[in-house]
């Protein structure tokens, strides 16, 4: 019954104040998410501990990187709680059915890859991560060429869920729900449809295996690798990131995967990607997420080298 009330409480409060923000100017609204980014990293202590320890862990491995601009944990945790800020009234105003604009304003590279993929047949399955506002990606994806499933883990507040679902299900997307996952995208690739998983997140030992990211192995899921080669499908890297008051969608050309099987070697290549895009926008990426847990500190057997 609390549990219920709570949940109640929870999903007014955020559509009492994503309605509001979203009558906003977009400028001012952006000046708002900005702002509330920095009030998040003031007031979310944990998370803004988990972000700090996640790229001080990281910063090693970071500053060996071509182009790495040198910056301190704290500054580029900041960044990262502005730029979700940000991504948060921008979801708003989709929500609220005002963000057309953001939509139309979005700039698009590297199609061609999608395109020529997709002409075989077999559907294709777009790499990505907690990248940007991966919300919007999908919903530009949508909007301007193609519907697009994603795959989401289902809210523990069911009332919140509802108004995820309906934000991800705008122009004619769809969600799958990760307990049904395999099923549902089976069907759509026999269709010739996209699917958009993201793979950056920890997942438990036993339904992942151990790869390096960003210079310290992380226990990832390899159902992405297990399906490309069970059903042929093409693997796209899609991408979106900030580029001052820009958003930049990016698709780069396909992943081929070595002619034998190795899951952890293929998972590796996929994880890649994703550390490539954080070398490149790292105040894109969800930093706040306990990427690294569950890993032992001394030793990782079993992980992969770094494949390109």
């Amino acid at each position: 019954m609390l549990r219920e009330i709570r949940w109640h409480l929870e999903t007014f409060l955020f559509l009492s104040i994503s309605f509001a923000v979203a009558r906003l100017p977009l400028g001012l609204s952006r000046s708002v998410g900005r702002s509330m980014g920095r009030l998040m990293f003031r007031l979310l202590k944990r998370r803004r501990e988990v972000a700090i320890g996640n790229i001080a862990d990281s910063l090693p491995f970071l500053e060996k990187q071509a182009g790495w601009a040198k910056r301190s944990p704290e500054d580029l945790a900041r960044q990262c709680f502005e730029h979700l800020g940000l991504s948060l009234m921008e979801d708003c105003r989709i929500y609220h059915g005002r963000g057309q604009a953001l939509i139309d304003a979005v700039e698009v590279n590297g199609n061609e890859h999608w395109q020529k993929a997709l002409e075989r047949g077999k559907g294709v399955a777009f790499v990505t991560g907690h990248c940007g506002n991966w919300e919007l990606l999908a919903l530009s994806f949508g909007a301007r060429y193609h519907n697009l499933s994603v795959v989401a883990r289902r809210q523990d507040n069911p009332h919140l869920n509802g108004v995820l679902e309906r934000i991800r299900s705008g122009y004619g997307n769809s969600v799958i729900y990760r307990e049904g996952a395999l099923r549902a995208m089976f069907s759509s690739f026999k269709k010739n449809g996209i699917v958009g998983l993201l793979i950056d997140q920890a997942v438990a030992p036993e339904d992942g295996v151990l790869v390096n990211f960003l210079g310290r192995p992380a226990w990832t899921t390899n159902f992405l690798a297990q399906l490309a080669r069970k059903v042929e499908v093409p693997l796209i890297p899609a991408f979106i990131h900030r580029d001052g008051e820009r958003q930049v969608i990016t698709f780069h050309p396909e992943i081929i995967l070595p002619e034998l099987a190795d899951g952890v070697r293929d998972t590796q290549i996929l994880t890649n990607c994703i550390e490539r895009y954080v070398i490149e926008h790292p105040a894109d990426w969800y930093w706040i997420h306990k990427r690294w847990k569950r890993v032992p500190q001394q030793g990782a057997p079993g992980v992969a080298e770094h494949a390109e």
